[in-house]
């Protein structure tokens, strides 16, 4: 049985029943960072025991009758209980196909997430499972000094470094937020980030205000200054560590702030006895200068994998064809480029 769940109490109920689940998959992350148009939609399967749960965030098609649904910014993917490598998924694809064509979705694009077990395997045998890149997981699981040992040499050279001219705390005023922000942005800005990575104001306060999850900013501050010269964004769910978003004072980077900001959360999770403590991977999925730096704390990848899948081909190519043909110069049904095609501004 399908339910269709956009009510925060039936929201958070689901969660409350599945064996577990990162703060991507929260009903106030969706609401926290949906879009203009974008409506969060928790689609809840029941079979026998089993309960599969799959957050979207659910767009019209601009000018057709179709709807899709996409993924919020992060790792989401199907939460679930009493699933095992056994399951038959068979009934649940029958059911969520014929929802999402009795409702003109078009098209489905979900981030999975690699600390969820069975995401793969409830979702196998509709449309395309892949692994794009690798994201960095510390293996906090192991006491604190094995974890520093898998450091590179230089690594541990540069926070030994930044602990002797830095402390660590945590922020506790609004003055203190809105400096980490200005440092974040600084940040965007240094690398040219798209425009979508500079989130408004209120998104770092709700994402502090949330009791959904627990958000904690960790501010690296120079000894000798008081200043503030790096700030980082941890969110912690399940046992899960989510390294979010960071910043440095660019005329500080010699003292190496952030690093010393990820091995002080490494330190709190560790004694948290939470399980996994994930950096990300590289921009825009690359294995990148960004991935390497995260690398250098940890060679525990794991890997980041997207599923996309369409409801009826005819339907999707042919709205491909009236969407891209006039506009794009490289036209092709089975362009692989960005999915979904009709979504392609390139």
């Amino acid at each position: 049985m399908i339910e269709i769940i956009i009510n925060k109490n039936q929201w958070d109920a689901v969660l409350k029943t599945v064996d577990v689940f990162d703060f991507y998959h929260t009903y106030d992350y969706h609401h926290i960072s949906k879009k203009e148009g974008e409506h969060p939609i928790l689609i809840k399967y029941s079979e026998k025991g089993v309960v599969i749960a799959l957050p979207f965030l659910l767009r019209k098609v601009p000018e057709s009758k179709f709807q899709d649904f996409t993924s919020v910014y992060g790792y989401a993917g199907p939460i679930t209980k009493g699933i095992d490598e056994n399951f038959n998924n068979s009934e649940f694809l029958k059911e969520f196909k014929n929802y999402l064509v009795n409702n003109n979705i078009i098209s489905v694009f979900s981030r999975l997430n690699p600390f969820i077990p069975f995401q793969n395997i409830c979702l196998q045998g509709f449309g395309e499972i892949s692994a794009l890149s690798h994201i960095v997981n510390i293996d906090i699981t192991r006491n604190l000094e094995e974890q520093k040992h898998s450091y590179h040499k230089r690594l541990r050279t540069h926070i030994n470094k930044a602990r002797r001219e830095c402390y660590v705390k945590s922020a506790e005023t609004k003055e203190e937020v809105l400096e980490y922000i200005d440092l974040y942005y600084a940040n965007m800005e240094r690398v040219n980030a798209k425009k979508d990575y500079f989130f408004d104001h209120e998104y770092f306060f709700q994402l502090l205000d949330s009791k959904d999850f627990n958000t904690r900013i960790l501010l690296a501050i120079e000894k000798e200054t008081q200043n503030i010269i790096a700030g980082a964004m941890f969110i912690e769910t399940n046992k899960i560590v989510q390294y979010h978003l960071s910043g440095s004072d660019f005329a500080y980077l010699n003292l190496f702030p952030i690093k010393l900001l990820i091995d002080e959360m490494r330190i709190i999770a560790s004694n948290k006895n939470y399980k996994f403590f994930n950096l990300g991977g590289g921009v825009g999925s690359k294995e990148d200068s960004l991935f390497h730096f995260k690398s250098s704390f940890s060679q525990d990848f794991k890997n980041f994998t997207i599923w996309k899948c369409v409801s009826d081909i005819e339907k999707y190519e042919a709205l491909i064809v009236e969407k891209m043909k006039p506009n794009c110069d490289n036209f092709v049904k089975n362009c692989t480029y960005f999915f979904p095609c009709y979504r392609c501004k390139s």
